[in-house]
């Protein structure tokens, strides 16, 4: 008769021995409770707290109005958090030629609001590459030039338009005065960043602080694209209504000032002024036949075009360009 711990039809070599099978139990090591509940919890949490501070961002950095000339704004971690420029990535104005008019407007414009005078936001438009940015950074040193420190530029990115009020709550009370710099400024038709703008620079009940100028560049005059403002022009009710509200943003620029493209004389005076900034040494007659064949394989003349040739050029002559130009 088989054994009874044997189970019934089984062979008794699949189960073993009882003292074969006591070998194969493993020891289970004894958990120590805490007596106490409540220190038991207070230790959970405080791992949990440390495991949180771990995944947590760090603070943002208090804001210095005089660690730099220039600022870039992130808007993260919030409240956001302004990083200083070292250097700022500007020519002198005087190196910026085709654009004489809209240089002077733009530069009186920025003096004045340096003085504490009533000035205007400015919005320059138009043309690729034909120094819209550039002439905004060389405005600012310009400026900086005569009264060192009196101004900071402040770039903000088009996706970051939501937190300006933020950004504004931490300029406000400054003693600097600063430009407000949105490169390339547009927006697409299911984006409603533009209405947040639009509060800020006018129309909200805070306003824009004494302290603060807004300057903008964009390929579009409206900052909206043209068939964006077709389509509310065929489709709506009122169309009038439906287009004063696409456009009003552009209204809020007192300056409106358009880059168009540049004449070949206004892109070899590009050229010279560069040749003559940097010391190149060329002939003016071998200059002006690379140059215009340089832009032919470019498609187009533009201040942005010039300088490309000019780096081309000063590699070939092995001429550095990282120093500033000569005066």
């Amino acid at each position: 008769m088989a054994p009874l711990w044997l189970s019934p039809g089984l062979p008794a070599q699949q189960y073993g021995a009882p003292s074969e099978r006591k070998k194969q139990i493993k020891t289970v090591k004894k958990v120590e409770l805490p007596s106490d509940p409540t220190t038991a919890i207070a230790a959970s949490l405080a791992q949990i707290a440390a495991a949180l501070e771990r995944l947590a961002p760090p603070p943002a950095p208090v804001f210095d109005d005089k660690a730099a000339d220039a600022y870039v704004w992130h808007a993260l971690p919030l409240p956001g958090w302004l990083e200083p420029v070292p250097q700022i990535n500007a020519v002198p104005i005087k190196l910026l030629r085709g654009v004489d008019r809209v240089r002077d407007i733009l530069l009186d414009n920025t003096e004045r609001f340096a003085r504490g005078l009533p000035a205007n936001n400015a919005l320059l438009w138009g043309a690729r590459g034909m120094g819209k940015s550039s002439l905004v950074k060389a405005a600012l040193g310009a400026v900086n030039a005569d009264k060192p420190g009196a101004m900071a530029l402040v770039e903000i990115h088009r996706e970051d338009i939501p937190t300006l009020p933020e950004l504004l709550k931490q300029l406000r009370d400054s003693q600097r005065r600063y430009i407000l710099f949105c490169d390339d400024l547009s927006f697409d038709a299911e984006d409603q960043h533009y209405k947040s703008l639009k509060a800020v620079l006018e129309g909200g009940i805070e306003g824009r602080p004494e302290n603060v100028i807004f300057y903008a560049t964009s390929n579009r005059r409206h900052l909206l694209p043209r068939d964006m403002v077709d389509n509310e022009r065929s489709t709506a009710i009122n169309p009038g209504e439906a287009v004063e509200e696409k456009v009003s943003l552009s209204d809020r620029f007192g300056l409106w000032l358009g880059f168009h493209s540049c004449s070949q004389d206004d892109y070899f005076a590009m050229l010279d002024a560069y040749v003559a900034a940097y010391d190149l040494k060329i002939e003016p007659e071998k200059l002006r036949a690379e140059a215009v064949e340089w832009s032919m394989t470019r498609g187009s003349r533009s201040g942005r075009v010039a300088w490309q040739f000019i780096q081309d050029l000063a590699g070939r002559l092995g001429v550095r360009l990282t120093q500033k130009p000569l005066s």
